[in-house]
């Protein structure tokens, strides 16, 4: 994978951007030239000076770093869709870091940088970071921006580099159309503390510096040269029916599955757990809503997203398991772990994960994931509505939830009445997927239901986490059987994993013997919108 750098940053407007249609203004390269001079005048007349920021929020000296000219071509595809969800890529000559750039926002004036080597062709690497946004839409060349840039370190009293002040005087062209300005972007260095950029806020404010309006140069440039990236639909409902109540939600989940997607191919923490929430929550919530979506053409979503959620699941699951196991391990005194226990637990793990991380990447790569979200999007542009979709989702929410509550106690029910063994765990993981999908429905109606939608939500979480851990007891148990087969064929003492797998048995049978009293105090305190 390519290099990764958090960036950190905030930008200030230094003069007002001008656009032209491209023509110079008079007849050949002498008027063109003198056209550009007068522009560049016209920049130093205008614009504030930058304030020396040395005394400020612990900067005690600036270095000047001197300028550099650099040169980005900024690729998407012809409806814009990388712009419009905030990621740029770009290949770039000139400077320190050339080459390829796709940028993906974390949080406001936060971005993590994927960098690749200068090449013609842009890599696959970055390519595939792009592709459940592009999916098979061609990337073009779309904004050109020549950049001449000033840089200083921000330093303090030991040197040590608190962050970069540039200032950029941009020209950018897309087609004919052509505009220019200059900005200032001051970016946090590791050591830098995010107080420093408020701080810095608050003195160039003094000097008639003001944080820009656009999230980023080609935002600025696309908008000024009268191309603005697309809008995306928020997720706010249009109305207070049900249906777009519903409609709203499932553009969240959609949303976040396609976020998370890039997370996943470079591995981050919880990546793969936060792809399968939503996964989770938009089958749940095409279940749950049957009577509002028509189950003909939600049915086979479903049925893709399951699969997509089996494909990842495998890696979750490795994840969850080494956690609890090592967890385990490290409660049993020292006297019980005979052998080379945490050896054996990586050797394991480690030939588990290259399996369980190239199934999840191979099902990314897939042409079935890419008409899969194809599919959600087409049901979301185009939603297959019945009629109690037009109802007040005050009125019929409730109905939902209800259902979903009652399906739980059906399950619970049935668990319950089974002995002790196989056939009750399964009843068991069954019951704890009707909580999480009762859950899910409660929390999707709190913008609708408020209060008692939340209360619901909450008695079910209570369920599924006892139920969770039931199963993750019922998951270990078969983990720790293999791995005392292994230790033994492999001539070390199995007398440890046999420990751990007898204290897997008492958890579950003491998770069973409370779960009638979980139950029992969660129908208590179920939410007055499934009782309705």
């Amino acid at each position: 994978m390519a290099d990764t750098q958090r960036e950190t940053e905030r930008k200030f407007e230094f003069t007002a951007g001008r656009a032209d249609d491209g023509k110079p203004r008079g007849h050949g390269k002498r008027a063109k030239r003198s056209g550009k001079k007068q522009d560049a005048k016209h920049d130093r007349a205008a614009r504030p000076a930058v304030p020396d920021l040395t005394g400020t929020a612990g900067i005690a000296s600036v270095r000047d770093r001197g300028s550099t000219r650099l040169d980005a071509v900024y690729y998407d595809t012809p409806g814009l869709v990388l712009a419009a969800d905030g990621l740029t890529l770009r290949r770039r000559t000139g400077g320190e870091d050339a080459g390829w750039h796709l940028k993906l926002p974390v949080a406001p004036g936060v971005r993590d940088e994927i960098h690749a080597p200068l090449s013609d062709t842009l890599p696959p690497d970055l390519a595939a970071l792009a592709r459940s946004r592009t999916r098979r839409s061609p990337l073009e060349p779309l904004v050109r921006l020549r950049s001449e840039r000033h840089t200083r370190d921000l330093l303090d009293a030991d040197g040590t580099l608190l962050a970069q002040l540039c200032t950029d005087t941009v020209r950018a062209e897309r087609g004919k159309a052509a505009t220019a300005w200059t900005e200032v972007e001051v970016e946090l260095a590791d050591a830098g503390d995010p107080s420093l950029l408020d701080t810095v806020t608050d003195r160039f404010a003094e000097a008639g510096l003001h944080p820009s309006d656009a999230p980023s140069k080609l935002a600025r440039a696309l908008t000024a040269t009268g191309a603005p990236p697309p809008t995306r639909p928020g997720h706010a409902p249009a109305d207070r029916t049900a249906g777009a109540h519903v409609l709203a939600y499932l553009r969240e989940q959609r949303d976040a599955l396609i976020a998370q997607d890039p997370a996943v191919r470079r591995d981050l923490p919880d990546s793969v757990h936060q792809m399968r929430v939503a996964i989770r929550r938009l089958r749940s919530a095409l279940a749950t809503h049957r009577k509002i979506l028509d189950r003909a053409a939600t049915d086979p979503v479903r049925e893709e997203l399951r699969w997509l959620g089996a494909e990842l699941g495998a890696d979750r699951d490795r994840e969850v398991l080494l956690e609890l196991l090592r967890a385990r391990l490290a409660e049993l005194p020292p006297d019980l772990r005979l052998g080379p226990v945490r050896d054996r637990l990586r050797t394991w793990n480690a030939l588990r994960r290259k399996r369980t991380r190239r199934r999840a990447v191979a099902a990314l790569d897939s042409d079935r994931y890419l008409a899969l979200l194809d599919s959600v999007d087409a049901l979301l542009a185009d939603p297959p509505l019945r009629p109690a979709a037009s109802r007040p989702a005050a009125r019929q929410l409730p109905k939902a939830l209800r259902h979903d509550w009652d399906r739980l106690a059906d399950r619970i029910d049935a668990a319950l009445a089974l002995d002790p063994g196989e056939e009750r765990d399964r009843a068991l993981h069954e019951a704890r997927k009707a909580a999480k999908r009762a859950r899910y429905a409660a929390e999707a109606a709190v913008p609708a239901l408020g209060k008692a939608a939340r209360k619901q939500a909450k008695a079910a979480k209570s369920v599924q986490s006892l139920l969770g851990d039931h199963r993750d007891g019922v998951v270990a148990r078969e983990a720790l059987l293999g791995l005392g087969a292994q230790a033994a064929d492999a001539a070390e003492s199995s007398f440890t994993w046999g420990v751990l797998h007898a204290r897997e048995e008492g958890r579950s049978a003491r998770l069973e013997h409370k779960l009638p009293a979980i139950w029992a105090k969660a129908e208590r305190r179920r939410s007055k919108a499934a009782r309705k």
